[in-house]
């Protein structure tokens, strides 16, 4: 049996990771860590990047000027046609950059795993504010 190319199976991957992108908030941002995090597949932050860098061959319109590397630094700003396209987007939503770093990054962050019933749980800032049941 032969392993094939994995295409399928990356496209795949791309598609959930488009689908994730494009609920980011307007004037908001995400990680490919997070990505990869509420997808299943925590350590693939670098195909998150992939598909990243794919989305802007595909016809699909995904904002993917909304995803920064962990620190909150404009990683992908290379595959934007131009290398202050990515700022331009980013602060015509209201975020300042500073050499190619996001300004108050943790305030701009978002986790798209706080929506996801199956993680809630999990969330620490889900809980504040509530006392404990014992």
């Amino acid at each position: 049996m032969s392993r094939g190319t994995g295409k399928a199976k990356d496209d795949t991957f791309f598609r959930k990771v488009y689908a994730v992108v494009n609920k980011v908030p307007y004037g908001r941002v995400t990680t490919y860590g997070a990505i990869a995090e509420h997808l299943g597949t925590r350590g693939s932050a670098r195909m998150v990047g992939w598909a990243m860098n794919a989305s802007h061959t595909d016809l699909q319109n995904v904002p993917a000027h909304r995803v920064v590397n962990r620190s909150g630094m404009l990683t992908g700003k290379h595959h934007f046609g131009g290398p202050k396209v990515m700022q331009q987007l980013l602060e015509s939503e209201g975020l300042r950059i500073v050499d190619d770093r996001i300004i108050n990054f943790e305030k701009y962050l978002w986790d798209p795993s706080e929506n996801n019933p199956r993680k809630g749980a999990e969330n620490p800032q889900r809980r504040k504010g509530k006392k404990s049941a014992s």
